[in-house]
């Protein structure tokens, strides 16, 4: 008895060459986990008198009830649900963040517990996941906080609580402990911007005030930056961290300890390799710079933490190490600069040469640098053997004409700074005048030292038959 044929099970084809960039970029949406938090039944808060309309003796009492009721959660995935009591919670929330501003006296010890139990109610919770594994931070829309109108106010009244001049730290930190400030970084993983906007302003503030909490903070940044690095390469508050990081950098005490610098090793340049570079990139080369002008003997590891790290394949990061190193040459000491010279042109001679045109043209743009230009000069007999021949080759070759027109200027700078024969070369090219090449060769051998060699050897290629030097010039 013969079986009937069976239909293999149908399968998406899969396209090997599709790009994602051409993707549908998703829409905004919002959600939120607040679903998951509510009572899932009709919510009936009691209407408490508004504190100003109550005498100053009875304001503290109030004040902790309204806490108390803000500690309620309401389903904001649900529009049409608990309508009238999501709007009278709002305007509590409104109301408590203009009492702690202008009220004195209203910070009592009673409050910093409630305080930090309506703040935790409200903002400590699972962060729901992302809607595709596709996700891309600099394409699609980021998923926005439903329950934003009530979040927002929190956030503001936390704020206002930790910068009030009655705030006491030496109570608070009872309460603003390890555990508090673990589920706080936790929240920088959250899509919405927003969000993560005023949790930056809040672990400032944190940062600020516990002194006692400072080495865990940075430890925990720590551990978030090494497991978006080594494992999941996904986490949304990068950036905000980084942004905290330099300011916590600039008021690092002289002579670093030695934590700091094995942070700028082991994490901070390592950060180089993520394929989302490009979201943290200004903040990332930022806390780099700060460090270097901290401590200017860390330039020599940085520089060559850069150069084991630099992308062979990717041109729009290559572009951003360009940019990141140009700003680490503008705080570089000169004695400094010497000992990282041969590797950084070599790689700079690299990019030069790269048949990206944005990558070449980034990279002669430093010639532009008064600063850098001043320290190719002291070190010309270094750096003009390794850069000269890259520059007049693709001059001639490169595709792109503008790339033409920068190495061509870039070379005229070589020819102009040389004090002896590159000037006398020069001013012989612009009046087209007959040039012996060999005699200034042997006049000026002596002060131009065994970078003649290359210079000549170039120049001699585009001599024509009546000895008139470089048309180009």
């Amino acid at each position: 008895m013969s079986s009937a044929p069976t239909t293999p099970p149908s399968v998406d084809k899969v396209d090997g060459f599709s790009r994602k960039s051409v993707r549908k970029a998703r829409q905004k949406r919002s959600q939120s986990s607040s679903q998951f938090r509510s009572q899932g039944k009709p919510i009936e808060l009691t209407p408490l008198p508004l504190l100003k309309d109550v005498p100053s003796s009875e304001q503290p009492e109030l004040f902790l009830k309204k806490l108390q009721q803000c500690c309620v959660i309401f389903d904001f995935m649900d529009t049409l649900s608990d309508l009238k009591m999501k709007e009278y919670k709002r305007s509590t929330l409104n109301e408590l963040v203009d009492y702690i501003t202008i009220s004195r006296g209203c910070l009592t010890e009673q409050t910093y517990p409630e305080v930090v139990r309506m703040v935790s109610c409200n903002i400590f919770r699972t962060l729901p996941p992302s809607d595709s594994n596709e996700f891309d931070p600099e394409e699609d829309e980021p998923t926005l906080e439903a329950s934003w109108p009530h979040l927002q106010l929190v956030y503001e009244f936390f704020i206002r609580f930790l910068e009030s001049q009655e705030f006491q730290p030496s109570i608070a930190k009872k309460y603003i402990d390890q555990k508090f400030v673990l589920q706080l970084l936790e929240l920088f993983d959250s899509e919405d911007p927003r969000e993560r906007d005023y949790l930056k302003t809040v672990l400032h503030r944190i940062y600020g005030k516990f002194l006692g909490l400072r080495a865990f903070i940075r430890k925990q940044i720590n551990n978030i930056f090494l497991r978006f690095v080594y494992e999941t390469e996904h986490f949304n508050g990068v950036a905000e961290l980084l942004e905290i990081l330099g300011s916590i950098i600039n008021g690092f005490a002289l002579p670093l300890k030695a934590e700091h610098k094995q942070f700028l090793v082991k994490v901070l340049i390592p950060l180089h390799t993520v394929r989302s570079l490009s979201l943290f990139h200004a903040q990332l080369a930022y806390c780099i710079v700060q460090f270097l002008e901290k401590d200017p003997s860390l330039t020599e590891p940085v520089i060559r933490g850069l150069m084991k790290f630099w992308p062979k394949t990717c041109s729009q990061k290559e572009v951003m190490f360009l940019g990141e190193l140009e700003e680490i040459l503008d705080v570089i000491e000169p004695s400094q600069f010497v000992k990282i010279q041969e590797p950084l042109f070599k790689q700079i001679a690299k990019c030069v040469s790269s048949p990206h045109f944005q990558v070449a043209e980034r990279a002669l743009y430093y010639w532009n640098n008064e600063y850098i230009m001043s320290l190719i000069e002291e070190n010309s007999n270094v750096i003009l053997p390794i850069m000269f021949s890259s520059l007049y080759r693709i001059s001639k070759e490169h595709w792109n004409p503008p790339s033409h027109d920068l190495e061509k200027r870039e070379i005229r700078c070589y020819v102009i700074e040389e004090k002896v024969l590159l000037v006398k070369l020069f001013s012989y090219t612009v009046l087209y005048k007959p040039v012996n090449i060999f005699s200034l060769i042997v006049n000026c051998l002596e002060q131009y030292h065994l970078a003649l060699i290359k210079l000549c050897g170039c120049i001699m290629e585009d001599t024509d038959t009546s000895g008139r030097s470089l048309a180009y010039f």
